[in-house]
């Protein structure tokens, strides 16, 4: 008789629909992280930095990834509503995958309805890993 490993994870199903809308608050997390940069590159770049090409060149590049964060939310979101709650998935490989545990934690726990980046954490806060 094989002894089992008490490690295994239990796979459980979730309901798609769910875990595509946490999926939806994480990008709009995202975008409003990167959003919160470009402030800070015209701070550190001082005045001149409207003058540079490259600067520009980042600025734009980062307003283009929070419209694509947020263009991606809102695509999840609207195709979400034509999903059937009665469709479940598998997601412990998929969460495997995810490295912020954090971020694991948001997408997984069925029970969390919220954000795994403390939106409020003051400016300087970091965490070490």
């Amino acid at each position: 008789m094989k002894k089992q490993d008490k490690t295994e994870t239990t796979n459980v199903e979730e309901s798609l629909p769910e875990i595509l809308m946490r999926v939806v608050t994480e990008l709009h997390d995202v975008a409003y992280l990167i959003e919160r940069i470009e402030p800070q590159v015209l701070e550190i770049c001082g005045p001149k930095a409207m003058e540079s090409i490259e600067t520009l060149k980042i600025l734009q590049g980062i307003d283009l990834a929070v419209q694509k964060s947020r263009g991606l939310a809102e695509f999840i979101d609207t195709i979400t509503a034509d999903v059937s709650s009665e469709w479940k998935v598998d997601m412990t490989t998929a969460l495997s995958l995810v490295k912020l545990s954090e971020m694991q934690k948001a997408l997984g726990d069925g029970l969390r309805h919220g954000h795994s980046q403390p939106l409020t954490k003051a400016s300087g806060d970091f965490d070490f890993f």
